[in-house]
């Protein structure tokens, strides 16, 4: 079964996660159909895209398959790793993408969330980044992309207490575009889609490629991201990252000792 399915409909086009089983973890298949969506979508003229889940699900994606997130003494958000790939696919896409959310989203599937260009999201909807729950020290990249949307603070808040964040609190800062009804979201986010694919379809392509090409101001010299990522290898080498990847397939709390 396609872990992903496809539509195309007034120039609005539609990706469903489709592996409910396992609460729509994003595993290296299914983000990789995900991507061929994508470029499929826009080559058969989608103007707007659409990410969303199942209809009613309680955990709109699980984020990262634990199962795939490499073992200690190897970066586990390598530039060309599948999710870093997925990410950029996602802010790189010629066109707008809306993430239809509804239900909780985690760690890599927020991030994936965040790459997207507007978030409509359901009354109950929450996001969290759970990297610190795990021991995953988080990419340069990514720290950047929540705290251009959300601030320093809050991007640090989010990221040190891995604790999910109401989608009221996710609207209030900005991270979350508008928050309807379970019942309001579909029509809602498709309305949106369509006003959006009604314009100049040139000149939001433009606009969107102005938006990425300017959010990649912030400069950082040879020397500070030669430390960024020492700083990052001491923790994935280290014995509390082996421990939060076992503790998690085990389904027990970790126990770490911060070496």
């Amino acid at each position: 079964m396609a872990l992903i399915e496809q539509s195309l409909a007034d120039h609005t086009g539609t990706l469903q996660l489709n592996r409910g089983e396992k609460h729509n973890s994003l595993n290296g298949e299914l983000m990789r159909e995900l991507m061929a969506g994508l470029d499929a979508l826009v080559a058969d003229g989608a103007r707007v895209v659409i990410l969303r889940a199942a209809p009613g699900v309680k955990v709109w994606s699980a984020g990262h398959d634990i199962n795939e997130i490499p073992e200690p003494r190897r970066d586990p958000l390598g530039y060309f790793d599948t999710l870093e790939t997925l990410l950029r696919k996602v802010q790189d896409c010629p066109v707008p993408v809306i993430a239809m959310v509804e239900g909780s989203v985690w760690g890599g599937a927020c991030d994936l969330c965040a790459a997207c260009d507007l978030i409509v999201a359901a009354h109950g909807s929450a996001f969290a980044m759970t990297p610190a729950k795990i021991g995953i020290p988080y990419n340069a990249s990514g720290l950047i992309h929540f705290t251009n949307l959300l601030g320093v603070n809050k991007a640090k808040e989010m990221f040190f207490t891995a604790k999910p964040v109401s989608v009221d609190d996710a609207w209030n800062n900005g991270f979350v575009n508008h928050v309807v009804s379970a019942e309001e979201l579909e029509p809602f986010t498709r309305k949106l889609a369509a006003t959006i694919a009604a314009n100049a379809p040139l000149a939001v392509r433009s606009i969107k490629a102005e938006f990425r090409l300017l959010s990649r101001g912030h400069h950082i010299d040879a020397e500070t991201a030669e430390q960024i990522q020492a700083i990052r290898r001491q923790v994935y080498d280290s014995e509390d990252y082996a421990e939060g990847i076992r503790a998690f397939k085990e389904k027990r709390p970790p126990q770490f000792k911060g070496r």
